[in-house]
């Protein structure tokens, strides 16, 4: 199984008076242009996750909602209290596990410091020694269902990397 970590492309600035609830920022127009950017050039070069989970703030629905329009069959996006910032592992292996009968591929869109540290948790490395651009995008494969610690860190992009 592929599990795709996702951080949210650029949002609004955090602390905006726009924006009273953090929760409801929503991303920037170049932020939403530049990823739609990164998920096309991922789907070149294979990103085709088959569903997507999410956190339910605003800014991580609307890049999980670019990952679904940007990918082959426009894949389900799922909110998952999981992925608030602070994410839960187990609950996300736990749906993970769930969704495998069905799918190969999966997506996780969230938060930093969030998504370095779920990376490292899946891969065994250090906590905390893997940093995100808003944006980036990994892959990390695993034999069968993903574990703490057994995962493969395929690639780590980021727009720039891509030249976006």
């Amino acid at each position: 199984m592929i599990v795709y970590i996702v951080r949210h492309a650029r949002a609004g600035q955090y602390g905006d008076p726009a924006w009273p609830d953090d929760d409801q920022r929503p991303l920037t127009d170049e932020g939403a242009e530049r990823f739609t950017r990164v998920v096309e050039a991922l789907g070149r070069r294979g990103f085709a996750p088959e569903v997507v989970a999410t956190s339910p703030l605003v800014r991580c629905r609307q890049t999980a909602e670019i990952v679904a329009g940007g990918v082959p069959g426009r894949p389900e996006v799922v909110e998952l209290d999981a992925l608030e910032p602070g994410s839960d592992l187990a609950g996300l292996l736990d749906w993970t596990a769930q969704q495998a009968d069905r799918y190969r591929q999966v997506a996780w869109v969230g938060h930093a410091p969030d998504v370095g540290r779920l990376t490292a948790l899946l891969i065994g490395a250090a906590e905390g020694g893997i940093r995100f651009a808003k944006g980036a995008v990994a892959a990390i494969d695993f034999e069968d269902l993903p574990r703490r610690n057994e995962g493969e860190l395929r690639w780590l992009v980021t727009a720039k990397m891509l030249d976006l």
